[in-house]
């Protein structure tokens, strides 16, 4: 932990001119970009879905860093000697401080309070639109093939309708093991639509551990949940780009070939 407490009093001192007395809280948002930029690779392959573990392994990795912080601003001493992080502010509010603390300095609208409304303003606000997001992705998903009654045929016999109906396998069947198509009741893909609308807002539990940990963490909190709504939002924009892109490319020919019909 001594490490670590070098590095953000020294991150700290580099911004003192700048930031003055609020140096080392810019050291936290600073040092936890720095965190979530080396596990960039690993939300990108969550994102992509490559491999079940990929998808807590930027969460799991980021639990000893936390708990790192947490234990850096609430302890009064690191490697023997006194702890100096705790002497650093953001504003009026000491680092090593919680909510509490806070009420007692002054009230809910006391120099302190004023601080952690404004930090739980803004992980709310990270929060709603993570939340938002969350559930427009949930309800534009497709949720795979739903399950057909014994006895009815899935495919036309013939002409465009098998072409289509091809397609939508082939769509269907891609990214599972050996080309099966997911096959999902209506009952299944409604509880699946649900729980896409109610995950996004566990991300609101991020403002409860923020109420009961030190100011430095609850930063942390802030910009660790703000870095990983920004980098979703801008993978999928990659995606949904790439593939209006590779639509615009695989229409091309389509209208090429339905233009010198046309002429003949």
């Amino acid at each position: 932990m001594s490490v670590f407490t070098q590095l953000v009093a020294e991150l700290g001192r580099l911004l003192q001119p700048m930031l003055a007395d609020s140096a080392t809280a810019a050291a936290i948002v600073l040092f936890t970009v720095l965190v979530r930029l080396a596990l960039h690779p690993l939300s990108r392959a969550a994102f992509r879905g490559a491999t079940p573990v990929a998808g807590i392994l930027p969460t799991l990795l980021q639990l000893p860093v936390f708990f790192v912080m947490y234990r850096a601003f609430s302890s009064a001493e690191v490697g023997g000697s006194a702890n100096e992080l705790l002497g650093h502010r953001l504003f009026a509010a000491p680092l090593g401080a919680d909510w509490t603390e806070a009420l007692g300095e002054g009230g809910l609208l006391g120099a302190q309070g004023l601080v952690f409304l404004g930090l739980f303003a803004a992980i709310a606000a990270v929060a709603a639109w993570s939340a938002v997001r969350g559930r427009r992705a949930a309800a534009s998903a497709p949720l795979g093939t739903p399950a057909v009654p014994a006895g009815r045929s899935v495919e036309p016999k013939g002409g465009a309708g098998a072409r289509a109906g091809k397609a939508g396998r082939t769509s269907g069947a891609a990214g599972r093991p050996g080309g099966k198509p997911v096959e999902l009741t209506a009952e299944q893909q409604e509880a699946v639509r649900k729980l896409g609308g109610v995950l996004p807002l566990l991300s609101f539990g991020t403002l409860i551990t923020a109420a009961v940990v030190p100011l430095a963490a609850g930063l942390y909190l802030l910009t660790s949940t703000a870095w990983a709504v920004s980098e979703r939002a801008w993978l999928q924009h990659r995606k949904e780009r790439a593939g209006r892109a590779e639509r615009a490319g695989s229409g091309a020919p389509l209208a090429a070939e339905a233009a010198a019909r046309s002429t003949l």
